[in-house]
């Protein structure tokens, strides 16, 4: 089961830190030893997703060693990335790798260490401080990570020590990288170029003679270091200790299956499915079908047995409000049927003593990605979406949302509309997905909740400040992705012109139209001057409506679908609020500042005041 797939491969293009090598310092020579599957590189010239996947993975034995010797996760700087770069292309060469590995790649600095990566990780002794506890990351992948359950385990290892570093690091997928490289490199005592290592954490795929090779040794060398009658003896006395725990293990386990389908009302279509059927149509859930990962699972590209193509998440995190998350998806979802809502297929739920209880959620399989692909990731985008795709990916958000909010009782507020939740099917219509922190409004009221769930920079002020839940809380978010599907920009991104950090895209947006320079807003779209300026001025005039601070003055997500169809009249946009970045916020802020630390000189407090400050 090869699950670390992704770990090798999302490096962000990096600040290079001062050194004066120039030379790699990676040997290369596992390259031309190391028995991996070279058939995905060799059989075209043409780069493909397999072959950079495999690469990536291969050149992370070398990054891995890398930082067992030096304990520095990547390069030092863009001229020994180079370097690197250079002689691990000259190395496929003379395995017959026909595909330049530059084609794979966005930059070359990719590999150099950089602060922002992750955390502000770039050696070990910052991984000490920043990881936290590895105990057991540390003590399950250490040892032979042959068969699934043992990498599984080592898997899920690795994601609750990449779920806290992501919480330091917002919105970011390379921490896994860093888990990755520290598996391969540092906890294993047998080293990155272990088969089984290579497979399981790095996603290298292996000659298959050389993959069953070494499951063979070990059994042939169990058998033969004992006797069949002492083998039998310890095999019963096994089985007579354990017989009454196991029975209990297993009535836990069941019940556990029972009590989450108990929770699941009957639905128009879903079905549930066994692990069996989903282990088979993920070929294992091998890292050759890893689609992508998110907040809340694990994305696996599946065939079910009559061919249907499906993509199946696995929830990551494993307690009860996971369950609540499940149950609440697998309810929500399985009520609703609308072309522009990701349908849900199916759901599985099982538990076992070694993996303990898992959930799945099966969708139809959307292959052109998410809408976070298109606009943001040039590395996966042949060109930039053009006007009339743009509009109709708008258009198909805003007739999803409204029936959420005004085609079923009781509403649905989504709570998490955002680029990556917009899927794209094969003709690059819209769908809404993930509706794991959906919730259902009572009779269509306001209601204030204690657990405010959303994504930075896409939840409404009202919900975030004071957790009230309408639908001008989805609306909020919609206007949001309208304004990134305009502009290409994302919802928090510096501007040169503001040196108090990130700043928020509706705010941005703003200035640019109030100051009359609408054309700024517009993303460059591949496409001739005859644009329809009028019609994109109205998109964006709508987006920072929806978007606006102030929720009275948002419309309903019905009467924005309305407004982009052009059935009813846009009202005089309002002013925003000032952004907290505004100078008059900088000077207020450390006029007060001033003013108590002065009130403090004499108190005797003033060291523990500015601490608060």
């Amino acid at each position: 089961m090869n699950f670390f797939l992704l770990l090798c491969l999302l490096i962000l293009p990096s600040l290079s830190l001062s050194t004066n090598s120039t030379s790699c310092p990676i040997d290369f020579n596992y390259v031309n030893t190391f028995p991996w599957d070279t058939s995905a590189c060799t059989a075209t010239a043409t780069a493909t997703q397999n072959c950079c996947q495999t690469l990536r993975g291969l050149i992370g034995i070398g990054l891995a060693d890398h930082l067992k010797k030096t304990s520095t996760f990547f390069l030092p700087n863009l001229q020994s990335s180079n370097s690197c770069l250079s002689d691990f292309q000259s190395h496929l060469s003379s395995v017959d790798v026909r595909q330049p590995f530059s084609d794979c790649l966005t930059t070359a600095s990719e590999f150099v260490a950089n602060p922002l990566n992750c955390a502000e990780i770039v050696t070990l002794s910052d991984w000490v401080k920043y990881a936290g506890p590895t105990t057991t990351l540390d003590s399950t992948c250490d040892e032979d990570l042959t068969g699934f359950l043992r990498c599984s385990s080592c898997l899920d290892a690795g994601m609750a020590v990449n779920a806290r570093l992501v919480s330091l690091s917002q919105n970011s997928t390379k921490c896994f990288t860093f888990t990755a490289l520290y598996v391969a490199g540092i906890v294993s005592s047998l080293g990155p170029e272990d088969i089984q290592t290579a497979d399981c954490v790095l996603g290298i795929p292996l000659l298959k003679s050389r993959s069953n090779k070494r499951s063979k040794k070990t059994t042939i060398f169990a058998i033969s270091g004992a006797s069949v009658g002492v083998i039998m003896f310890l095999v019963v006395i096994f089985v007579y200790r354990k017989r009454n725990n196991n029975r209990e293990q297993t009535a836990f386990h069941r019940d556990y299956v029972q009590n989450v389908k108990a929770r699941v009302l009957p639905n128009t279509g879903a079905k549930w499915f066994r692990i069996a059927e989903l282990d088979v149509a993920t070929n294992g859930f091998s890292r050759a079908n890893f689609i992508g990962q998110g907040g809340f699972g694990i994305v696996y590209k599946g065939t079910l047995s009559d061919g249907t193509v499906v993509a199946v998440k696995k929830m990551t995190s494993l307690d009860i409000e996971a369950d609540n998350d499940f149950v609440n998806e697998a309810e929500i979802i399985s009520k609703i049927r609308h072309r522009n809502l990701l349908p849900l297929r199916g759901f599985c739920a099982t538990s076992n003593p070694m993996n303990g209880n898992e959930q799945f959620l099966v969708y139809n399989y959307m292959p052109n990605g998410s809408l976070h692909d298109h606009i943001f990731n040039k590395t996966t985008s042949n060109r930039r979406l053009s006007w009339p795709q743009r509009k109709s990916i708008i258009l198909d958000v805003a007739k999803g949302l409204s029936y959420l909010h005004n085609g079923i009782k009781p509403a649905i507020f989504h709570r998490d509309i955002k680029a990556t939740n917009i899927l794209l099917d094969s003709n690059m219509k819209a769908l809404v997905a993930d509706f794991g922190l959906a919730k259902q409004s009572r009779d269509g009221q306001s209601q204030i909740t204690t657990r405010v769930a959303g994504t930075y920079g896409y939840v409404a002020p009202e919900y975030a400040l004071y957790g009230q839940l309408t639908e001008k809380s989805d609306v909020y978010s919609f206007g949001i992705i309208i304004l990134e599907i305009m502009s290409g920009r994302k919802v928090l991104e510096e501007v040169k012109e503001v040196n108090a950090g990130p700043v928020l895209i509706a705010d941005w947006a703003w200035e640019m139209v109030r100051s009359g320079r609408m054309d700024e807003v517009f993303d460059s779209m591949g496409e001739d001057e005859t644009l329809p300026k009028g019609v994109m001025s109205r998109f964006v005039r709508i987006g920072l409506l929806c978007a606006h601070a102030m929720v009275a003055l948002r419309p309903t997500s019905w009467e924005a679908l309305k407004m982009l169809e052009g059935d009813i009249d846009i009202p005089r946009l309002p002013d925003r609020p000032l952004p907290l970045s505004h100078e008059s916020f900088r000077l207020s802020f450390q006029r007060s500042n001033m003013s108590l630390w002065s009130s403090s000189e004499g108190s005797g407090a003033s060291s523990s005041l500015n601490t608060r400050i």
